[in-house]
């Protein structure tokens, strides 16, 4: 591929994926935060108070940790984790809602929606809408609201009003249409914080840059601890796509780096499953361009994974492009490898993984034989599973 890759354009497009599909009324909202984003990224006064914010509330960086009983027991050379786990709120998500919500503000938003499936984001979301006082309201599938019951607890103890969505599955994707839905009646005086690289232009390249650091530290740490900034490989789990971007971006001009992406297979791949990438085909959802789960009629299928962040029926306009691309190779692990995961991670290492970090662990058993075996391999442990803990119990 070109190694000067530079995406997405000025149209917001990565290759035929990404733009904008609205309604009218969000058009001068989303100029209004690419406006915003091109002014204040590059402003010294925002970096400062971002890089603060990461290293004096987040928690970064975030260690990057030798995995030596994992590594042994796979046969791998060298395995690490990128501690995404180890963020304030327990997963990658607060890179992003940090970055918004600092965008937010200088553009004087007093109110500030989101969209959750697992709760991680909507967690961050209200995290970070406590730290500067403002209103929030968080929109989450009622299926999932089930599942996830602790994060629930959790937003609404940060003070933020948690509204479930009740149509379709009532997962990720109907959440994401709520908040739409109330961004359209209330433009002026609303920001919504989109958890992924998903959305229309400007989100997934915004969402992206916010997320950058996990490469950009891995490139560093890895220097510190082998001598080479370079991997060999990098796995992360893809729902929407955030944290696999966030590893991946840095090391996309470097294709002797390998790079896996891994979606739920759920109950397998001829059955229900989110494995967008591997099954979708392309349409619009939620204002992209991108590949989605859809029948021969161009309705959105019913996705499922046991992780409810997985648990959508698209994925990044990045990712498709990617993909297209040949530069990342996605797989997808099923609800039963994914729980081999967490199995095989928490009992190697003493690290209980989010449910969705356990399908790019699962992976490892694909991806070790195909490979040297000295290379340096990095996961992204993208979040904890104190979530998932009930789910994991009902299934094992």
């Amino acid at each position: 591929m070109n190694l000067n890759y530079n995406a997405p354009d000025e149209n917001g497009r990565f290759g035929p994926y990404g733009g904008a599909f609205v309604p009218e009324i969000l058009i001068p909202e989303l100029r209004s935060v690419q406006a915003a984003f091109e002014q204040f990224w590059p402003d010294a006064e925002f970096q400062n108070q971002y890089l603060h914010l990461l290293k004096t509330y987040v928690g970064r960086p975030t260690a990057l940790t030798f995995a030596e009983r994992l590594s042994e027991e796979l046969g791998a050379g060298r395995i690490f984790l990128k501690r995404e786990d180890l963020c304030h709120t327990g997963a990658h998500k607060i890179n992003n809602t940090i970055g918004q919500i600092l965008l937010a503000r200088r553009m004087g938003k007093t109110r500030i929606i989101a969209e959750t499936g697992a709760g991680q984001h909507g967690v961050a979301t209200a995290t970070v809408a406590a730290r500067f006082g403002l209103q929030c309201v968080v929109y989450m599938g009622a299926e999932d609201m089930r599942r996830q019951a602790l994060n629930v607890a959790r937003m609404q103890l940060l003070g933020a009003e948690v509204r479930p969505a009740t149509s379709g599955s009532q997962t990720l994707k109907d959440a994401t249409n709520e908040a739409i839905r109330d961004w359209v009646s209330n433009p002026s005086d609303t920001f919504y914080i989109i958890g992924s690289v998903v959305g229309p232009h400007p989100y997934p390249m915004m969402v992206r840059t916010f997320h950058q650091v996990i490469g950009e530290e891995v490139q560093l740490q890895l220097k510190d601890k082998t001598g080479r900034s370079l991997p060999d490989v990098l796995i992360a789990c893809v729902g929407g796509g955030s944290n696999a971007i966030g590893m991946f971006y840095p090391f996309i001009p470097h294709p002797e780096v390998k790079m896996f992406g891994v979606e739920a297979a759920g109950e397998g791949l001829e059955g229900q499953h989110a494995a967008t990438l591997s099954k979708g085909s392309m349409g619009v959802l939620h204002g992209a361009m991108s590949y989605l789960l859809q029948d021969h009629e161009g309705q959105i299928s019913l996705a499922h994974s046991i992780s409810a962040g997985l648990d959508y029926p698209g994925v990044g306009p990045e990712h498709s492009w990617l993909m297209d691309l040949g530069r990342v190779t996605y797989l997808a692990e099923t609800d039963e490898a994914a729980l081999r995961g967490v199995i095989l991670l928490s009992k190697t290492e003493g690290i209980i993984p989010a449910l969705e970090t356990a399908h790019a662990i699962a992976a490892l058993e694909k991806i070790v034989p195909e490979v040297a075996s000295d290379s340096v391999i990095v996961i992204n442990c993208s979040g904890r599973g104190d979530k998932d803990m009930q789910t994991i119990m009902d299934h094992l």
